[in-house]
């Protein structure tokens, strides 16, 4: 920057001609005197801006398209861990880093279709690059790839917002992200170290608790005595892990022996939600098809219906018509049969589908129920460009089945295209998580959704997910298999990985 100064050319890298007064301290390089935080540089900072010059381009245009986009916002639909904007964007200053990030994932949909290409691309091309900037080790070829990918976010970013910035764009985070950033990384090494938000959590757990626990007489020694304890507690407290038991099932909703007059009276019960009712309508049909299946008939089967139940990973699948004053109809990835793959076009192996009822099916000659789901099947919008945003287009189709509530792989966030009918996209959720694991010196990145940590036996942690080589020969080594590998390994940062069949992305 002060190279820049004495020649008179901040301009060109979009900085302010002004003196620092730090140049002139010998002995002091104030640019390593510290270290960028992703917090505040990103979340709190640029993606701010952006959201902010974002509001501004749309005010423009005679049409009123920033109450569009708050409508949007508000518009998504519930998943469990994304906090949802019921009113929208009304304050951004008193948005959290949290929230922000919760906006991250789905801005793109947001202004999809609202006012250009570019305005898309701008949060699509952010994705890719906040993706980057998550890595916990970087090797010089992906240094290289995560440039690039501030290059193209900065290209847009700069096209779109210039005239609507009033320092057109002259702000130091931007020149030091662009500019400034790889070069960080290569000296101190991955910005996810200790950042601003770990000292903040200290700070809020071992002085701003304490302090409000304290009378606010001797607050160092009440302060001194409470982390003493606390860590006293910690010491000898040893908590029971709790495994997530499958097929928990809560809020039964009906319960009754089969009969075409109970189901057709619920089918026409005009308080029931939609999808509810066409559950009931396609009901008779999906059981004798499931039961033919079986060689059995539905007589003298009884039937619970649920609002809830747990999945074998932990995770909930509802279908209520009222879930705090809202319908939630889970959507969820399917796991095909390899034998199934060649009749379905997939997404590298998953289907996606609605549910809409959740039941436990008694039948007479069998000793254990039947955990099924009556769902509606989606299908790709188009088989020429089945990914739009790099997410999948999907569209419901008349097709409906039960199907065995085991063979649910996840949950997951769809999306609709609010100016398409029958279009919707589906949300990687948790895409920001990523991890790094090796075969044979071979490094792969590894993209996962529905991240969670769970406790081991010996102390360390266990991620559960599923890795889809794009070429399964590179798995050969280790296990026999035929489209992907179930086990575990270890990766760079010596954290144990129990592999789990998650949703995942292999990226190159």
């Amino acid at each position: 920057m002060k190279e820049y100064f004495n020649n008179s050319t901040s301009n060109s890298a979009g900085l302010e001609q002004v003196d620092n007064y730090f140049w002139n301290i010998p002995n002091l390089n104030i640019y390593t005197a510290t270290v960028p935080d992703r917090m505040h540089h990103l979340d709190l900072g640029l993606f701010k801006y952006q959201i902010e010059f974002t509001t501004e381009l749309l005010k423009l245009k005679p049409e009123k398209l920033v109450d569009d986009m708050n409508k949007g916002i508000a518009k998504i639909s519930r998943h469990s861990g994304l906090k949802v904007f019921k009113k929208g964007v009304q304050s951004l200053s008193r948005l959290t880093a949290s929230e922000y990030r919760d906006m991250m994932k789905i801005m793109v949909f947001v202004v999809d279709g609202l006012y250009s290409e570019d305005l898309s691309n701008v949060y699509v091309k952010w994705n890719e690059m906040y993706l980057l900037s998550r890595l916990e080790n970087f090797k010089e070829s992906d240094l290289q790839d995560f440039q690039k990918a501030i290059n193209d976010w900065g290209n847009i970013f700069i096209k779109l917002f210039r005239d609507i910035s009033r320092p057109n764009l002259k702000f130091p985070k931007l020149h030091s992200w662009i500019y400034h950033i790889v070069d960080t990384i290569r000296e101190h090494g991955a910005i996810n170290g200790y950042t601003t938000e770990t000292y903040e959590s200290l700070h809020k757990i071992y002085v701003k608790i304490p302090y409000r626990l304290s009378n606010k007489k001797d607050v160092e020694k009440q302060i001194m005595e409470n982390i003493r304890c606390r860590a006293i507690v910690m010491r000898n407290h040893v908590k029971k892990t709790k495994t997530p038991v499958a097929f928990t099932y809560t809020a039964k909703l009906f319960d009754f022996n089969f009969s075409e007059v109970i189901i057709n009276e619920h089918r026409d019960n005009p308080k029931l939600n939609k999808n509810m009712s066409k559950g009931f309508a396609k009901f008779i049909d999906c059981l004798n098809s499931y039961l033919k299946l079986l060689n059995t008939t539905s007589e003298d089967c009884r039937i619970k219906i649920y609002s809830s139940v747990t999945l074998k990973n932990g995770a909930i699948l509802r279908a209520v018509d009222n879930f705090h004053d809202r319908p939630w109809f889970s959507n969820i990835a399917i796991n095909m049969d390899i034998e199934e793959l060649s009749d379905y076009q997939t997404d590298n192996g998953i289907c996606y589908a609605q549910t809409l009822l959740i039941t436990e099916i008694r039948l007479p000659n069998k000793s254990t129920p039947l955990h099924l789901a009556l769902v509606q099947w989606y299908d790709f919008k188009s088989e020429i460009t089945p990914f739009v945003y790099g997410c999948p287009l999907l569209e419901l189709v008349e097709l409906y089945n039960f199907i065995e509530i085991e063979a649910i792989e996840d949950i997951v966030h769809v999306i609709s295209r609010f100016d398409k009918t029958n279009e919707h996209f589906v949300l990687e959720l948790d895409h920001q998580k990523y991890l790094m694991i090796t075969k044979s010196g071979l490094p792969f990145r590894i993209q996962l959704s529905g991240v969670k940590y769970y406790p081991t036996r010996d102390g360390g942690k266990c991620i559960p997910f599923i890795f889809r080589p794009k070429s399964p020969t590179l798995w050969l080594g280790v296990a026999s298999m035929s489209s992907w590998f179930n086990g575990t390994c270890n990766i760079s940062s010596e954290i144990h990985i129990l592999v789990l069949p998650l949703q995942t992305e292999v990226l190159p």
